[in-house]
């Protein structure tokens, strides 16, 4: 697979190159290697191959990066690499391929920044340096990660020696075409790598801490600022946000949905374009992603005039106490759906209260029946770390049909959502949607909340807006 572009990637639009201008640019510049330091995630990242390779004793394991997707004709997203190559080695440079070797010993196969007696550094709109940025050296690459680092133009001879390889494919369309696929083999793989996620080291821990902790600083910039966003409304919030993400992080964990009103009705708004309205709510589900790439996912519901209704009170603290219900669930050895059960047992009766069900509580609670998921919707928790929804390939045994254990992370997250033209409900209630979320590593005897720094409690939240607003 013969990544190096043989020209660089220009575009019509560009200005020709004479000669004299080529051969001028490619002399008098300082070109000298850098001093790197070792990458934090190193030492972890190698224990984490070993496990991997005595996982699949023999065999060739190949876990590519990624390279460019394009956004709008000749420009492509901000490059995030594949939460599996990452883990395994630490590299978040594009278009680098890891290599498992059948004798446990590892390679990263990666693309460097391109000398200067080439045109690439100031012509190549996707890998020069002129126009991206510099890349690191193979050298540097090594010295960060420490482990050995070769050109990805090396990588087709290094994969022609026959032997058993599995493929995290969907990657890299080049290291796809280059091994036949075996669904059973490349799919136990992904499974494996998504496995070995569940469980959560310490400097993974402190890792999502950071992401939590830089979460509390974002929403509390977005309460401060709360004069321009009922003036420029969910745009704003999104923004603000996003600054404090870029600011302390590596990005966004993923798209900030900023739901008032009507919209927290719609689990996954991210269009982000409505307006903040007095007397109504505002639901917030945001999460920064840190350097190493470990996200948060947070979400408080709050009201835009900063106190609550009695109706809004009630329905939040029915969600609250769910939410309470569903972590108080959570410990080593009992079912992932633990915390799931308990807090749609909550909801279920207060929806009873609300006199909404068709049936008896406990039908509606029944397996067969679930009636009260249509004002539920949603799942209570999935796992967290470096994706949102970490470990999705993990198989249903070890994951949501499984049991929970000390050093996982995962979210509680219950909600209430009364749709705008849902006519089973009385009118005060249509178009409110409720979510509170917090993210929680299992202990030996329980879990700590990650993100206990953002209130929770009715009261506690109004006193901290009314903080931030002065």
């Amino acid at each position: 697979m013969n990544d190096r572009q043989l020209e660089p990637k220009t575009e019509s639009h560009d200005p020709s190159v004479p000669e004299a201008y080529a051969a001028f640019m490619r002399t008098g510049w300082d070109d000298r290697e850098r001093e790197v330091a070792p990458h934090p995630m190193a030492s972890y990242a190698a224990a984490r191959r070993a496990r991997l390779a005595a996982t699949f004793p023999g065999e060739r394991l190949v876990l590519p990066a990624g390279t460019f997707k394009v956004r709008s004709n000749d420009t492509d997203y901000r490059f995030r690499p594949d939460t599996a190559h990452t883990y395994f080695c630490g590299n978040q440079t594009s278009d680098a391929v890891l290599v498992v070797e059948p004798d446990g010993s590892s390679v990263l196969y990666a693309r460097p920044g391109s000398g200067r007696d080439s045109d690439e550094f100031f012509r190549d709109r996707q890998y020069g340096a002129l126009w991206v940025g510099r890349r690191p050296s193979l050298d540097e690459i090594g010295a960060s990660l420490g482990l050995p680092v070769r050109h990805i133009d090396e990588l087709d001879d290094a994969l022609s020696v026959s032997t058993k390889t599995r493929v995290h494919r969907g990657l890299s369309a080049g290291v796809d075409a280059l091994i036949a696929p075996d669904e059973t083999l490349d799919e136990d793989l992904a499974r494996v790598v998504s496995e070995m996620r569940l469980i959560k080291d310490e400097w993974e821990l402190a890792e999502l801490q950071t992401a939590c902790d830089i979460t509390t600083l974002g929403f509390e910039d977005s309460v401060r600022e709360w004069e321009q966003v009922l003036k420029y409304g969910e745009r704003w919030l999104e923004g603000t946000f996003f600054r404090r993400a870029r600011a302390m992080g590596n990005d966004l964990g993923y798209d900030s949905i900023v739901a008032g009103g009507a919209h927290a009705t719609t689990l996954h708004w991210i269009e982000n374009s409505g307006p903040i309205t007095p007397g109504e709510l505002v639901l917030l589900d945001m999460g920064v992603e840190g350097h190493n790439l470990y996200t948060a996912d947070v979400t408080r519901t709050i009201p835009v005039d900063g106190t609550y209704t009695p109706l809004q009170r009630d329905l939040y603290s029915l969600v609250l106490r769910a939410q309470e219900a569903g972590i108080g669930a959570l410990r080593p050895g009992q079912p992932f759906l633990a915390g799931h059960d308990a807090a749609m047992e909550v909801l279920a009766h207060g929806l009873a209260d609300l006199e909404l069900l068709p049936v008896p509580v406990e039908e509606a609670l029944d397996p067969e029946s679930k009636v009260y998921s249509r004002w539920t919707l949603h799942g209570t928790s999935h796992m967290l770390g470096m994706d949102v929804h970490d470990c999705g390939r993990a198989a249903p045994e070890s994951y949501r049909d499984g049991t929970l254990a000390e050093g996982m992370v995962l979210t509680v997250e219950p909600g209430l959502y009364f749709q705008e033209d849902d006519l089973l409900v009385p009118a005060e209630l249509r178009g409110i949607g409720i979510r509170i979320e917090d993210d929680v590593v299992v202990t030996a005897d329980g879990v700590r909340n990650l993100s206990a720094a953002l209130p929770r409690e009715p009261e506690a939240v109004e006193e901290w807006m009314a903080r931030l607003r002065g």
